[in-house]
């Protein structure tokens, strides 16, 4: 930048006196230190160029300085006169800054002539006053702790650029003199006395001047307070020591106001901290005002202040939370007892149970016994008795002294009497229990008297003995009878019935149920004439007093209940196709019996199966025994049969001998048969033109063995043991005839011939036959 400057102004030096210049430049100019801005530093002017064009609006403006510096600036003044002045920007200080600055100022017109010179600026010194540091400029508190022996306080430090710079000192002064403070010539402030906050002043204001050594002066102020101490204890002002209080004061009523002071805090308000330093749950006191409160409630009557009544405390006054000063005093609180316990009872309704028997002048209840008062002191603890109000007694019961509170039997209580019945043996009595100090408290107390039944009269059925019918078809659950026992006795007890014997069957143990309330008898499961025609039960009845028992006879019914039954029960026939009608096949026949029925009451017939009506039963009624018969014959060539197995289901009904009404009315019953019928066709016959052979006719014979016939092979293999048992047996007989009838004797001189004899009188000729 410098060489492209100095290049313009050699080629405005070059154009002769046709060039544009500075007038009065270069130049050296004088400004003192701490000049205000604007202030004027040197002037001059601009000479125009031949072509008198005008400078460029900003110029001349200084381009550079040595150093570099901010604190001049190129004001116009008027046509082509400026001025260098100040600014605000920078401060010029001869002891802390630059001396001498060297501006470069160029100047440039609108045609492009230029002209670049250097203004040298010699700063100045000039003598300045000194200068308080810091906060001490403005003026300074300090604090001196009162009972502080005299002695140094601050050390107060001025500044002066000159001096200061040549070591020279600065002197200090109080201005004017104190009586409590000095000030040496460096600047060391000193008390001369002992300071004490409560008796004298409790801040001092002081003026600290400084002088360099040309005379010139500054000041500040200095403000010592004196700081005050808790050095004095509290005193307490409160003049009472014992409290008298009632009983029963509700929590958080003031009764006691303790006050104190604090010398160290007069002409202010004491900030005191109270609190009770004794271990107590009656009472609390308030930190800041000293106020005390009942905490909980002050019960005369029970606890400790039943038994003493005194309260200590020791409160605690201190002027700070930690530390400082504190003092303590001792203050009693007597509680005094109120009648505030109405006279009461362990309970205020009694029911008494008295029997029907009771004697007259019985001793029923002694209220003395359970009633107390429970204040401590009297006449709040003394109470007495009024006179009972009865309601229904007619006069029966008594208290006996008056108002001693024992309740005496004075009337009958027989429990069967119409008057007592009608009061339900139930007597109200009212008595009130009553404090004789104010506010005379009372309580009511309820009396009830119930008069006990005795057992005077036995617990009896309706009937000596009981007969029930009941049919066999009946379901369970069925009501057939009801027993009924009472007891004169009053009041009237419910009855438990029961049965404490009879009633079982071969697969139940209870074949009846009676209903324990109302003595209703019904079936647990049907009953089964065939079975047991009659039972014979024993009923009891129980209350709480007596127990009795009845016989009851239950005639069960005969009714039609069984179903027809027939061997076999389901059976496999085969019959050739050609069978003749009325042929009875393979000699099949039902044998059928009934529990409950005539051997003349059986109806057969045949349901689903029997196509084309091939098959009969003869008789078809009227007989136990009956046959199966071929009906019709079969017809598979001409197309009429199709089926060559039939499955029939026989019925064997047993309405026989019933008439068309009783039919409607009777129940009937139906027992099933099943019987597989397989029907075999004709052989079939070849003829060949060989030898004619032979022709074999095979009948197959097919064994359908149903589930419900079981009874077969159980009687094949009882059969089947039978027979074995027999034959071991007579083979064992027929050993012991042989042995018993054909001796073997045997000899030491056995001999063939005897061998010889002996089997011949066996009755044996084949030697072989009979040897071993």
């Amino acid at each position: 930048m410098q060489e492209a400057v100095l290049l313009l102004v050699l080629l405005g030096a070059m154009s002769g006196g046709k060039a544009l210049y500075l007038i009065h430049l270069p130049a050296t100019s004088n400004v003192t230190e701490n000049s205000p801005p604007e202030t004027s530093v040197h002037r001059f002017s601009v000479q125009l160029s031949a072509s008198l064009s005008p400078v460029i609006p900003g110029f001349p403006m200084i381009i550079n300085s040595s150093p570099l510096t901010e604190v001049f600036s190129v004001n116009w003044l008027s046509g082509t006169d400026f001025e260098v002045v100040t600014t605000e920007k920078e401060q010029l200080d001869f002891e802390t800054g630059p001396n001498i600055f060297d501006l470069q100022i160029y100047v440039k017109d609108d045609v492009g002539f230029m002209d670049l010179q250097v203004l040298t600026v010699q700063v100045t010194d000039v003598n300045e006053p000194p200068q308080f540091l810091g906060n001490l400029a403005k003026g300074l508190d300090l604090y001196v702790v009162e009972g502080t022996k005299p002695g140094f306080i601050y050390q107060v430090e001025a500044f002066d650029p000159e001096d200061t710079r040549r070591n020279i000192p600065l002197s200090y002064f109080l201005i004017p003199p104190s009586n409590n403070f000095s000030m040496s010539a460096n600047g060391i402030l000193f008390s001369t006395t002992e300071f004490d906050f409560e008796e004298g002043y409790n801040s001092y204001h002081l003026i600290v001047e400084v002088r360099d050594s040309q005379g010139l002066t500054a000041s500040t102020s200095l403000q010592v307070n004196i700081v005050n101490i808790n050095d004095e204890i509290p005193r307490f002002t409160s003049p009472a020591r014992e409290y008298v209080i009632p009983e029963e004061l509700g929590p958080g009523t003031i009764v006691a106001n303790i006050t104190a002071e604090d010398p160290d805090d007069q002409g202010f308000t004491s900030i005191l901290l109270y609190s009770i330093i004794t271990l107590n749950n009656y009472f609390m006191i308030n930190q800041l005002t000293g106020t005390i409160q009942v905490a909980h409630r002050l019960d005369r009557d029970a606890g400790e202040l039943r038994q003493n009544p005194v309260i200590s405390l020791e409160v605690l006054v201190k002027d700070r939370p930690f530390g400082g000063q504190e003092n303590r005093m001792q203050i009693t609180f007597l509680v005094k007892d109120i009648n505030d316990n109405p006279a009461t009872c362990t309970k205020f309704t009694f029911s008494i149970m008295v029997p029907e028997s009771t004697a007259k002048r019985t001793l029923l209840l002694d209220l003395n016994s359970v009633c107390f008062d429970d204040d401590s002191e009297a006449p709040n603890s003394q109470f007495n008795f009024t006179t009972p109000s009865a309601v229904g007694s007619h006069g029966g019961f008594l208290q006996d002294p008056a108002g001693s509170g024992k309740i005496v039997l004075i009337g009958d209580l027989d429990y069967e009497n119409p008057s007592n019945l009608a009061a339900s043996n139930r007597y109200t009595m009212t008595i009130q229990v009553q404090d004789v100090a104010h506010p005379y408290y009372k309580n009511n107390i309820y009396i009830y008297v119930l008069t006990s039944p005795e057992n005077e009269f036995p617990l009896v059925f309706d009937q000596p003995s009981y007969v029930f019918n009941v049919s066999e078809i009946r379901p369970a659950g069925t009501q057939f009878g009801r027993v009924r026992a009472t007891d004169h006795d009053f009041p009237q007890s419910s009855v438990a019935y029961s049965i404490s014997a009879g009633g079982a069957g071969l697969q139940y143990t209870n074949i009846f149920w009676i209903n324990p309330k109302t003595g209703e008898l019904k079936l647990v499961t049907k009953v089964d004439y065939e079975t047991t025609p009659t039972y014979t039960l024993r009923i009891q009845a129980t209350n709480n007093e007596d127990t009795s028992s009845v016989t009851v006879t239950v005639n069960i019914l005969e009714k039609n209940d069984e179903k027809p039954i027939c061997i076999p029960n389901s059976y496999f026939l085969a019959i050739p196709v050609d069978l003749k009608v009325g042929t009875n096949i393979q000699n099949f026949k039902l044998m059928c019996t009934d529990r409950d029925s005539s051997p003349r009451s059986f109806r057969y017939s045949i349901g689903p199966g029997n196509i084309n009506s091939h098959f009969t039963f003869s008789p078809n009624a009227g007989s136990n025994v009956t046959r199966l018969l071929l009906a019709t014959r079969f017809d598979y060539t001409g197309g009429l049969d199709k089926i060559w197995d039939y499955r029939l289901l026989v019925y064997i009904t047993d309405d026989n001998l019933l008439s068309g009404r009783k039919k409607a009315d009777t129940p009937v019953e139906t027992g099933t048969v099943t019987l597989s019928i397989s029907v075999i066709p004709h052989p079939i016959t070849i003829t060949t033109t060989t030898p004619r052979p032979r022709i074999t006719h095979q009948i197959l014979r097919k064994n359908v063995y149903s589930p419900s016939a079981w009874y077969v092979p159980f009687v094949i293999a009882f059969g089947s043991i039978l027979l074995l048992i027999f034959l071991v047996t007579l083979m064992v007989q027929l050993a012991k005839a042989t042995h018993r009838h054909c001796p073997c004797e045997t000899g030491k001189h056995k001999k063939p011939l005897n061998e010889e004899y002996k089997e011949r009188s066996c009755g044996g000729n084949n030697p072989d036959e009979h040897s071993l």
